[in-house]
């Protein structure tokens, strides 16, 4: 009955998990010409597309204004780019996200005019209007989106929580976790300068992999036997770690970093994940705290490895099959 019990989390797990992660979308408003009194517009809109499915979000613009396409809607890197250009005075102007209220993403809007300083600003579910006139969201608006990244990664959460429950001793862990933050910074950070270029499809699938491999580990761990998982583990989480940083790099590269504070605003994004680590591990510990006091710790392990690794199989299996 208890096994049929993990078999049905497991299946009712890997259907509400079923994406990868919370992919933010992009809109950039650049002022490029005035046509007599009137100014001329090119909007680029960046749609985040997860698992072959684009995300329902669409701008809408003031009543009466005449956007056009500006070129063929593109795929790149897991997104949709809409390219349109208008002459109505966007200046001033409200521009509402359609179906960002009912979403756990976000929206960067980079607004570029002809004269004076561009602005950045961070749209949220609670608040999916842009008013181009008010005050600029911060740089620290990255660190917020870096947070969000990986407590809604879930995969992210699931590979953190592995080494989590695989470690037992706090310096082991605070060295194999700052081992992973090495790695995927590294790769984080080439792959947004565009040193590094791989497509987020096998990427995914391998990370799901990773997963796979780590609850193995947990339910094949053995006190009186030796893996390189084990005895180093920070060696294999810096190695994960590196796929783990592609992976980061996907969303940051759809909605892209402001050129006047690029490595501001990449150091927060970065500092962000880990803080969504930091939580994830707080919350951990409060749970497995709570589990020892009622003596089913090491039952709770092994039930929780074997729907982690039955959800990481699943998400394995989806992702490679939407490679073929």
């Amino acid at each position: 009955m208890l096994r049929l019990s993990i078999v049905f989390a497991t299946l009712l797990l890997s259907s509400i998990l079923h994406s990868h992660e919370v992919r933010p979308a992009y809109l950039q408003i650049d002022e490029i010409a005035t046509k007599t009194d009137q100014p001329l517009y090119q909007i680029l809109w960046k749609q985040p597309v997860v698992q072959n499915r684009r995300l329902p979000l669409n701008p809408i613009f003031p009543e009466g204004c005449d956007i056009n396409d500006r070129m063929p809607v593109e795929v790149s890197n897991g997104a949709l780019l809409h390219h349109w250009i208008t002459d109505c005075n966007l200046s001033k102007a409200q521009i509402h996200i359609d179906g960002l209220s009912v979403t756990l993403t976000d929206v960067m809007v980079r607004w570029n005019p002809k004269t004076g300083d561009s602005k950045n600003y961070l749209l949220r579910p609670e608040n999916p209007t842009l008013d181009l006139t008010g005050e600029s969201t911060q740089t620290s608006s990255y660190l917020l989106v870096g947070i969000e990244h990986l407590i809604f990664g879930i995969d992210h959460v699931l590979f953190v929580m592995c080494l989590f429950l695989l470690i037992q001793s706090p310096l082991t862990l605070i060295k194999t976790i700052t081992s992973f933050t090495l790695a995927h910074s590294i790769t984080l950070a080439l792959s947004v300068l565009g040193m590094v270029e791989l497509k987020q499809g096998p990427v995914e699938a391998v990370i799901a992999l990773s997963i796979v491999f780590l609850a193995r580990e947990l339910l094949l761990s053995n006190p009186n036997q030796s893996s390189l998982t084990l005895t180093k583990p920070w060696l294999v989480a810096f190695f994960f770690g590196l796929l783990h940083g592609l992976g980061f790099a996907g969303a940051l590269r759809e909605i892209g970093l402001p050129d006047d504070t690029f490595w501001s605003s990449l150091l927060l994004f970065n500092v962000g994940i880990e803080v969504g680590q930091l939580l994830v591990i707080a919350i951990l510990s409060a749970i497995t705290w709570f589990l020892a006091k009622l003596k089913y710790k090491k039952s709770g392990i092994i039930y929780a490895s074997w729907i982690v690794g039955m959800v990481a199989a699943y998400w394995t299996l989806d992702r490679t099959l939407l490679l073929i």
